[in-house]
């Protein structure tokens, strides 16, 4: 799935066609590489501190957004994301690296950014592996 970028949800979704989402199909590892993408699953979704979305009221502040990948990948914002908010767990996705971290301490490998899009609404989001970047607090 190298270079999907720039073609498009239309480039994304033709690429799609050629992965055989169907049921029971095994799910992909996490992309490695900047500019890959995998097919897989959500398993969860949550704010920063529990296992249920709750959207904002009023000054719309709250307790961010969270979501798990069945392939391993992990995003987190201190916002309230309405893309998430509108998926569901089980739903598919395809989710891309987009951005690795430079200049990392040996061990500390947190700063990974993937964007993901929910193949059944075809809203996309963009977010961190982790609340800090590597080196961070």
């Amino acid at each position: 799935m190298a270079g999907c970028f720039g073609k498009g949800l239309a480039g994304v979704l033709v690429l799609l066609g050629g992965l055989g989402l169907a049921p029971g199909v095994a799910e992909a590892q996490m992309p490695t590489r900047i500019g890959t993408c995998v097919a897989t699953t959500i398993t969860r979704i949550g704010t920063r501190f529990s296992d249920t979305l709750v959207k904002p009221k009023g000054d719309g502040t709250g307790d961010g957004t969270s979501v798990d990948l069945k392939n391993g990948v992990y995003g987190i914002s201190y916002a309230y994301i309405e893309a998430i908010g509108r998926s569901r767990v089980g739903d598919r996705v395809l989710t891309c690296l987009v951005a690795l971290p430079t200049g990392c301490p040996k061990g500390d490998d947190r700063g990974k950014t993937y964007t993901t899009t929910n193949l059944r609404t075809l809203d996309s989001w963009t977010l961190p592996d982790s609340q800090h970047m590597c080196g961070g607090a």
